[in-house]
């Protein structure tokens, strides 16, 4: 089957405008751009402060283990430090202790506390997690196994040294 020259040149010509609008269109976004974009935004604007205290001097006041409960670090970084508690081998919770000058903001959801934990403002998080202020730190207690209650989650931050981290700068 033979064209003539034209129709050739006409076809080569609509299939190159083809190739170069399909090439040069803005990529639609896939479903997990937006969420790349946010992750990387927030990244960005959360650095550790300078003057952020060193994980390993938040480890002193963490409560030690025992009544059948092991307590085993699990990270620790500037600014902050994690640990799990165990219990028969199964993680029952997780404490930690992060310095708020990391993160803007931290402090404020406890200016309308009502409530307070061994005499520090206290807040919870739906069903699983309490968290105390003490000066710029926040003691956190959330619970992994569901028999692991928000009295038992109270209890366990009253464990930590409050008064001595308080006293920390």
């Amino acid at each position: 089957m033979t064209f003539p020259r034209g129709r050739r040149i006409l076809a080569a010509v609509l299939l190159s405008v083809l190739l170069l609008t399909t090439a040069c269109s803005p990529k639609t976004p896939g479903r997990f751009d937006q969420a790349q974009q946010e992750s990387s935004r927030q990244k960005s604007g959360q650095a550790v402060a300078k003057d952020a205290t060193q994980g390993s001097k938040l480890n002193q006041f963490f409560p030690a283990g025992g009544d059948g409960y092991q307590r085993v670090y699990t990270q620790e970084k500037k600014g902050f430090s994690e640990a799990n508690l165990k219990k028969d081998g199964k993680v029952v919770a997780q404490l930690s202790i992060s310095d708020t000058t990391s993160i803007p903001g931290a402090a404020a959801k406890f200016s309308n506390s009502t409530k307070q934990v061994g005499g520090y403002p206290s807040v919870k998080l739906g069903n699983t997690q309490t968290s105390v202020l003490v000066g710029k730190y926040q003691v956190k207690v959330l619970s992994k196994d569901p028999g692991f209650t928000s009295a038992d989650r109270e209890a366990w931050i009253e464990k930590f040294n409050l008064d001595g981290l308080a006293k920390l700068k």
